[in-house]
């Protein structure tokens, strides 16, 4: 059971039979939804005027109540919950008079619960994408219908080649760029101006799952498949069926599952772990990675032909020191939306600290930038923004990503994977040591971590959360 997968969501069942109420309603608490219950329409309305429910299941027949009636008064009374329609005496007529009146989904009894619990994840997965998209949208004022803030030219190439990767509903992509430049970001604007905008957006991080359930992650397992496996799970190839599948940090994953991703990119089919049905699915695959993929075959730690296929549209992020008058400018978004969340009046930033905001070299990105005006919103109670309230990295001299650390002379550049030890070693040695501390300073996962500290023969420079100094 998963109770995560419901976790924060409310169903309203609405039916005159207590039983299958009861029923029901345990099996959906099970998957963490929180459940309230009804046999008549005027309690279903008082249930819906006291509290905020995501998702109605309405009896077609509630005793000598029209179901039908009632789905007209929820889409009437309260437009932002999802009507589905149940019924033990439905008919093809009744779910196309249904459909019309806007529910979204129709079964019959008994339930099937795995068709009802895919159906669900579907609403919440889209429902999350608007929700993103909206918020999104009313924070960036001026730059809304855009998946980053800024006006640089570096940007403005970015844009232009979504809205041209999104009219294709099928090729892949894949999306590259520094940690912290916004790859999720962009990779769900394509999504929303496809026309796959509708159906699933679903996220699956390779590196924050252990590889030995990241095949079930991704293709769903049978009931049986292994210790634990006590009823078939979809994986996210099913979820997102129609929709777009958003593999983050796909230089993370093993050989052996780069060979059965392939094979999905080529066949449109799989195989649930553990099962015989070949499964075919309708999805879209983004892919990202902050890795050089292309060095990573050359090295043999990629495979080359998923390389190829999953490159089929290169979709590059500039890094923030590359786009120029947008740190301000994201700056300044950063300090108004915390300002709004925090209830402050929006600060201003002075010169003296804005000079530095552009001296500065961002490793982080605009996740380093966001983070840092955050924190500067909570702490500071000031209406401007100044350099003495910046943290001591970016008002270092030189103020540059490592050279600040370890000053170069002109004109001597670093190889990025030097770079990248001495990031790992400055974020150990700020957090004393705390791994999963240093993990959030770099905005990387304690797995992939991990995996750095082991490549650069590091792994024992640290500690995890809770461990005794």
């Amino acid at each position: 059971m998963n109770r995560d997968a419901g976790r924060g969501r409310t169903i309203l069942i609405v039916d005159d039979e207590a039983t299958f109420r009861e029923f029901l309603g345990e099996a959906l608490q099970d998957e963490g939804y929180e459940v309230v219950t009804a046999g008549r329409g005027a309690e279903a309305m008082r249930c819906l005027d006291e509290r905020s429910v995501d998702v109605a299941l309405l009896d077609l027949r509630l005793g000598g109540e029209s179901g039908m009636d009632l789905l007209q008064q929820v889409r009437s009374h309260s437009p932002a919950t999802v009507p589905i329609m149940i019924t033990g005496h439905g008919a093809i007529a009744d779910a196309v008079q249904a459909t019309k009146l806007g529910c979204y989904q129709f079964f019959g009894k008994p339930v099937p619960h795995d068709q009802l619990k895919a159906c669900l994840l579907g609403i919440f997965a889209n429902q999350n994408v608007r929700a993103e998209r909206d918020t999104l949208r009313a924070l960036r004022g001026d730059y809304a219908g855009q998946p980053l803030v800024g006006e640089s030219p570096a940007l403005r190439e970015v844009l232009a080649l979504v809205s041209k990767v999104a009219r294709s509903n099928s090729a892949t992509v894949l999306v590259q760029g520094e940690t912290g430049v916004g790859k999720e970001l962009v990779a769900q604007q394509v999504h929303v101006e496809s026309a796959r905008a509708e159906a699933p957006f679903v996220e699956l991080n390779c590196s924050a799952i252990p590889e030995n359930l990241l095949e079930s992650e991704l293709f769903g397992h049978e009931r049986g498949a292994f210790t634990d496996a006590r009823r078939s799970k979809k994986g996210v190839f099913e979820h997102a069926s129609g929709g777009t599948v958003f593999l983050d940090e796909i230089g993370e994953m093993s050989p052996a599952l780069q060979a059965k991703l392939l094979r999905v990119l080529e066949t449109r089919s799989f195989r649930r772990l553990g099962g015989l049905d070949e499964i075919r699915v309708d999805t879209r695959v983004i892919a990202a990675t902050h890795r050089d993929l292309a060095r990573m075959v050359k090295d043999g730690k990629f495979r080359e032909d998923l390389y190829f296929r999953l490159n089929v549209v290169p979709l590059p992020i500039p890094p923030l020191r590359d786009r120029g008058q947008d740190i301000l400018l994201l700056a300044r978004h950063f300090a108004t939306r915390f300002a709004r969340e925090l209830g402050r009046p929006v600060s201003t930033i002075a010169a003296d600290a804005e000079r530095l905001l552009l001296a500065y070299a961002w490793p982080g990105n605009v996740r380093e930038l966001r983070n840092v005006l955050e924190r500067i919103c909570l702490l500071e109670e000031t209406s401007e923004i100044r350099a003495e309230h910046l943290p001591a990295e970016v008002r270092a001299p030189g103020g540059a990503g490592g050279s600040a650390l370890d000053p170069l002379e002109p004109g001597r550049v670093l190889p990025l994977v030097e770079m990248e030890r001495r990031a790992i070693l400055a974020a150990l040695e700020s957090t004393k040591g705390n791994k999963t501390q240093a993990a959030t300073l770099l905005g990387i996962s304690r797995q992939t971590l991990r995996s750095k500290l082991k490549e650069y023969a590091l792994e024992d420079g640290g500690r995890e959360e809770g461990e005794e100094d």
